[in-house]
């Protein structure tokens, strides 16, 4: 008895590796290290909070800062009159920025399906690594500090930041089609873990010389980034003579794989083989709207469950290094340092994840078995004691739990949201739904910085993280329909397996 097209399961691997050229190579790299320096620039900010924090307060209440004569001489520029403060107003620059980037990701998913992918990036990466160097190298040589101009030149670098993922995912997903795009996508969505590691390593390495150095350095290193990836990056196989996704029709492997992952079962086999980025008669792409790609199926769901996902990883992204600091006491040289953990298990986490959702055929499952983990590492985590080695584990244990699934969301499951049969006439739709994901992960990002805060100093510590086991049970609720109906599909599959041997 011979199996549905739809139950036959292919190696995920097959389709990629025998149609993997140096072309693609250079295109994963390039985008992998485009985003992992935007995210570097990210860090460096969440890293050198505490030397901001006293720079911005009055000398005599700072152990880091000698004590200077006359003191109005020395004291007149600070913005604050104690360290509570200037933790209060850091929490409300994160929520400006990941508000700005919220708002922006809407947008730069619809101008990327429009404009050269190339060229979004490349402005924004330049773009941005300007803005950084303005807010933390050069007021700091001027000595220039107000609140106000921090808060525009945060809310820009939001916006010009949020150029970036839509744009990378959509490149990829131009040049990667199905098979194995778990796995592929787990290993690649590291580059935010990647550049989490290395905007931590940097800071770390200059810091002692002051915190605007840590901004000139990363800043410096996104600038020239982005000056190679105008010059190198290809965004789709067209550009080199290469077919598009879904272009071969008679290759049967390469027609399975490039099915998406969340379209119709009900559907025929024959209409479900495409990519939406394959060539067709009209030389013009018509992108899809943005309505059209929130009535996606899965997309709303899946948006709303990254909205709660990304507040914990994102708490963790910007307070790690702060509540180690301010928590057990630890420099902020090796807080930075210990941080790296929770990126390590977060790449882990995504690339193991990813090849097992490739074997099942289905995402949902898989994350809501690790988010269920997440719960318990949350709650261990909060009852970490004050050891350095311990802490680590613990660390990187919380990071493959929630930093797995969080990489997933964002990078193979919106690109398996873009590519469904609902939008074969649209050629332009992965920027879009990435950033209709992303965008809506970042508003509730936005909103637990400045819970975060607020929690933490009313509360103490211990009902932060009550807070984030909170979010992250909300996560799984937001996808329980996605994972019923994926878990139903497995166990009728194995059914119609075991009749036809």
């Amino acid at each position: 008895m011979a199996l549905p097209g739809s139950l036959r399961r292919q190696p995920a691997n097959r389709g990629l590796v025998s149609h993997c050229t140096h072309h693609h190579i250079v295109v994963f790299l390039l985008t992998f290290f485009s985003y992992s320096l935007l995210h570097a620039s990210r860090k460096t900010f969440s890293n050198v909070k505490v030397s901001i924090s006293s720079q911005w307060t009055p000398s005599c209440l700072n152990s880091t800062i000698p004590e200077l004569r006359p003191y109005e001489l020395w004291n007149s520029s600070r913005l604050f009159a104690n360290a509570e403060d200037a933790t209060l107003f850091l929490g409300t620059l994160d929520t400006i920025f990941l508000f700005s980037y919220a708002v922006g990701l809407f947008v730069s998913g619809i101008v990327g399906d429009r404009l050269n992918l190339r060229w979004v990036l490349s402005f924004g990466m330049c773009s941005s690594a300007l803005v950084v160097f303005f807010f933390g190298t050069l007021t700091e040589w001027l000595h220039f500090y107000n609140m106000w101009f921090y808060c525009c030149l945060w809310i820009v670098n939001g916006l010009l930041q949020s150029t970036g993922w839509p744009c990378v995912v959509a490149v990829m997903g131009n040049w990667f089609g199905k098979a194995g795009r778990g796995f592929v996508f787990g290993l690649w969505s590291a580059c935010a873990s990647v550049g989490n590691i290395l905007g931590a390593f940097l800071a770390s390495c200059v810091l002692k010389y002051g915190y605007e150095y840590a901004f000139l350095v990363t800043a410096s290193v996104q600038f020239a980034g982005g000056i190679i990836v105008f010059f190198g990056l290809l965004t789709s196989p067209k550009e080199v003579g290469l077919p598009e996704l879904g272009a071969d029709e008679d290759d049967s492997v390469e027609e399975d794989s490039n099915r998406p992952l969340m379209g119709n079962d009900d559907a025929d086999d024959d209409d479900r083989n495409y990519s939406i980025q394959a060539t067709d008669t009209d030389n013009q792409p018509r992108a899809i709207g943005f309505f059209q790609a929130c009535c996606l199926p899965g997309v709303v769901l899946y948006s709303l469950a990254y909205a709660c996902l990304k507040l914990v990883n994102y708490s963790f992204f910007f307070w790690l290094p702060f509540y180690l600091s301010s928590n057990f006491g630890w420099k902020e040289a090796e807080a930075d340092q210990l941080s790296i953990w929770y990126d390590v298990g977060g790449i882990i986490g995504g690339t193991i994840q990813g090849l097992i959702s490739d074997v099942l055929q289905k995402r949902a499952p898989v994350l809501a078995v690790s988010l269920l983990f997440a719960v318990g590492s949350l709650f261990g985590y909060s009852r970490s004691p004050n050891s350095k080695p311990i802490n680590a584990v613990i660390m990187a244990i919380t990071g493959f739990f929630i930093g797995g699934p969080s990489n997933m969301i964002s990078s193979a499951i919106s690109a398996d949201l873009g590519r469904q049969e609902l939008v074969k006439g649209s050629r332009e739709a992965l920027a879009t739904v990435t950033g209709i994901v992303d965008g809506t992960g970042s508003i509730g990002a936005a909103v637990g910085q400045y819970l975060v805060s607020l929690i933490q100093e009313n509360l103490g510590w211990m009902w932060v993280f009550y807070f984030f086991i909170l979010m992250t049970s909300s996560t799984i609720l937001f996808i329980s329909p996605l994972i019923v109906r994926e878990i139903r599909l497995l166990l009728h599959e194995r059914h119609l397996r075991m009749l036809a041997e």
